[in-house]
């Protein structure tokens, strides 16, 4: 852990500028607004440890896979996000000497990312090597309302001498990825032109023809008045600047504003998108920085009202939920059916910026209920539209006949990871797609889905999942043979349980979905099943035979549900047997070893015991859990989240809060050491889940909404808003009791503490504790 950030209920506060926590900082203090990211990197010059880090949603460059050797069906290249030219830039120089606080002693350094706001802000004297000093105040924003402008105000006051200050504000296309499998870069450029007051620069990628303009337009005020420019212009093939030099006074504040366009070719077309450029650009400097900056506030405030959670009496755990809830709606709006949501988000290059099962697994409960049903609707069909590429994908590795096997990683649908264990064996990621597709219909009710985009992504899931078992003439049961989970501390395992489980549920459910679709909409079941040439009767008697006869490991002895086969031939050590030194092992032991030991990088069958927890009674939930949790290490950013919900389940609410603290501070003080490479944004909804799911007890009960809430010992009170079937429900619950607002729609019914209770709307519902 690195905890240097002070705790506050709306900020994120570094007080003190250390340069082995910068990297780090750039992560933690990113901006993002749906359509474009931008890591908190220095708008000056700087000679010191940095991750430069601009990047535009879905716009991605397929770089060749880089492997020493090479196995039937292995995706030919890894996708990835890219680092696009870098807009924020403005070198500063103060007679003469370049500000760079790399080389400069700073004193008073705060840097603040007011989540309440979405605004970035940073303050500090610096003082030069020739004796002068300064203060510099930025502030730094990405529109959520315009979402191709940024925005930067910077100044500068001499605190302790007359002379000349330069602003650089430039734009930069020398740009590369710093994960390159082989340090190429990936931008052409096309149009580089440098303008009295402002510059552009238009680059393509060197393979898919994205194409990006960058522009910029800026003012510059000496204590609040206008000044006039004669700039000098640069403008190189890669890079275009301005440079303007002004006379200043001691205390006199020189103050430049920088408007920035961002554009790409999924929004414009690549012969119009300069001049489409301009016009963003003129666009925004015409409404002001004020006017920008105040719509900017007002959208986020909107955003807070129905998405915030408001802890009493604990500001850790405050400040860690509104930091994980922040990042989560800066990176994904739904606005967008073509976008998805990567593990890193805008903030890192780590995992290529693609999608991954953490989207279905993690990020749909949280959209489902704090956004609109279209949110998710459209996650849902961003994988719609990918059913062929599915099919596809499962076709290079032997499956037939419609079966569709989504990727663990991709931008356009076809698989792009480069791990062979992952891509060929971490197969669970196809039933977190249909579980989506079960979570998003109970949860809104909209079953039309089915009939529209969901029965056809069913019926190749489940295809694929009864080519994909064994029928064992020794076990006389179907088996899951070469198979990864969860927990990617295990590779090419026989019988995952949570797998095999999953594999099951699925087959099930499409059956259910199918009746649906038959029962409402004749005519779209039969060119249904016309379309995917459906066998009913012969496909789905194969289906049955395999639900009725799946093997799932069980230890005899003590009943638990078994990892897979042969786990309990481990060595069995428990997590606290292990020296902290060596954690996380996966940057201190050899993969053999780890594959070799008991331990456990994230919840695998607790993951299915979570997800299926009606079928269980409490004794088993219990049994599981006791089993697991203490061989579990948490070194996957996903695992504490599933464990805390399932300790409020089982009434353990101490370290339930405590794995809560883990999976939201997660970031916030660095518990894996690996932040400086970017944020966990998708098991950020997983905070979110803890909350809601694991405290507040929510679940969906036969098309209804059940909360049995529970509170730790370190709250006075939290409250938290759900959306769900067209209602707005505000939760409040405290020692003393619970309470529900029905602020938006009509009279609900719903379970509260088992009990059945309707409240009418623009009413509310209070609970006393006995």
């Amino acid at each position: 852990m690195n905890e240097y950030l002070k705790h506050d209920e709306w900020c994120v506060i570094e007080e003190g500028f250390n340069p082995e926590n910068h990297r780090s900082s750039e992560s933690i203090f990113s901006l993002g607004n749906g359509n474009m990211g931008q890591r908190a990197m220095f708008e000056e010059h700087y000679s010191g440890k940095t991750l430069q880090g601009t990047y535009v949603a879905g716009v991605y460059y397929p770089d060749k896979t880089r492997v020493g050797w090479w196995k039937n069906g292995y995706p030919e290249y890894f996708a990835k996000v890219l680092n696009a030219p870098t807009w924020i830039g403005i070198d500063v120089k103060i007679n003469g000497e370049m500000l760079d606080l790399a080389k400069c002693e700073t004193s008073d350094f705060v840097r603040t990312l007011n989540m309440k706001e979405g605004v970035l802000e940073r303050t500090f004297i610096a003082s030069m090597s020739n004796g002068n000093k300064l203060k510099v105040e930025t502030k730094r924003f990405l529109s959520i309302v315009d979402t191709e402008v940024g925005m930067i105000r910077y100044s500068v006051t001499p605190l302790n001498f007359d002379g000349k200050i330069k602003f650089i504000p430039y734009i930069d296309a020398d740009v590369m990825n710093s994960d390159s499998n082989y340090d190429e870069k990936f931008w052409d450029i096309l149009v580089s032109k440098s303008l009295s007051g402002e510059a552009y620069i238009t680059a393509k990628t060197k393979k898919l023809d994205f194409h990006v303009c960058m522009g910029m337009k800026y003012d510059v005020y000496k204590d609040g008045q206008k000044l006039e420019m004669n700039p000098a212009l640069t403008e190189d093939a890669k890079y275009v600047s301005n440079t303007v030099e002004f006379e200043v006074e001691q205390d006199e504040e020189l103050a430049i504003y920088k408007y920035a366009g961002v554009l790409s070719s999924l929004n414009h077309s690549k012969s119009e998108i300069l001049n489409d450029a301009h016009k963003v650009v003129a666009s925004a400097y015409e409404k002001g920085y004020g006017k920008l900056l105040e719509e900017h506030v007002a959208r986020w405030a909107d955003k807070w009202s129905h998405s915030d959670i408001v802890i009493e009496g604990d500001v850790a755990a405050q400040q860690a939920i509104r930091f994980n809830i922040f990042q989560l709606n800066q990176t994904y709006t739904g606005e967008d059916e073509r976008l998805n949501i990567g593990p890193k988000g805008f903030t890192g290059e780590k995992y290529g910026g693609s999608t991954y099962w953490d989207t279905e697994a993690y990020c749909v409960p949280f959209y489902l209920s704090t956004s609109k049903p279209e949110v998710t609707r459209n996650l849902l069909i961003y994988r719609h539209k990918h059913l062929q590429r599915a099919i596809e994908n499962a076709a290079k590795l032997g499956f037939t006949d419609g079966a569709a096997l989504y990727p663990m990683v991709t931008m356009n649908g076809e698989e792009c990871h480069n791990e062979w264990e992952i891509t060929f064996e971490e197969i669970h990621r196809n039933g977190a797609i249909a579980f989506a597709i079960y979570n998003y219909v109970r949860h809104t009710g909209d079953q039309k889905y089915l009939e529209e985009y969901g029965l056809d992504v069913l019926i190749g899931i489940t295809r694929f999942w009864s080519q994909r078992v064994t029928y064992s003439q020794a076990k006389k049961k179907y088996v899951m043979l070469g198979v990864t989970g969860p927990n990617e501390y295990e590779n090419n395992v026989n019988n995952n349980w949570y797998t095999s489980t999953l594999a099951t549920w699925c087959m099930k459910y499409t059956q259910e979905a199918m009746a649906f679709v038959k029962e409402s909409n004749t005519n779209r079941f039969n060119e249904i099943m016309s379309d995917l040439n459906f066998d009913f009767n012969q496909e789905t008697a194969k289906w049955n035979d395999i639900i009725e006869n799946m093997y799932y490991p069980i230890d005899e002895e003590t009943g638990v549900f078994l990892q897979q086969e042969g786990y309990m031939d481990k060595e069995q050590i428990l997590a606290v047997d292990l020296d902290p030194k060596i954690r996380p092992i996966n940057q201190h032991w050899s993969w053999d070893r780890i594959l070799r030991s008991c331990f456990i990088k994230q919840a695998d069958v607790l993951q299915g015991v979570y997800l299926f927890e009606d079928k269980f009674d409490l004794e088993t939930i219990q049994k599981n859990y006791d089993f697991y949790e203490p061989r579990t290490l948490h070194e996957s950013s996903l695992s504490p989240c599933i464990h805390s919900i399932l300790a409020s389940k089982i009434g353990d609410i101490e370290r339930a809060y405590n794995l809560y603290l883990r999976t939201s501070r997660l970031d916030l003080d660095d518990y894996n050491k690996e932040v400086h490479e970017g944020l966990h944004i998708t098991s950020m909804a997983g905070t979110w889940m803890s909350i809601v799911e694991g405290f507040g007890g929510m679940r969906v009960v036969n098309g209804k909404l059940s909360l049995n809430p529970l509170i730790p010992k370190e709250w006075k009170s939290y409250s938290f808003k759900v959306r769900f079937r067209g209602n707005l429900l505000n939760v409040r619950v405290s020692e003393e009791g619970v309470g529900v607002i029905n602020e938006e729609g009509e009279n609900i019914t719903l379970f509260l503490q088992d009990d059945e209770y309707k409240i009418e709307k623009s009413s509310s519902l209070v609970i006393e504790n006995a």
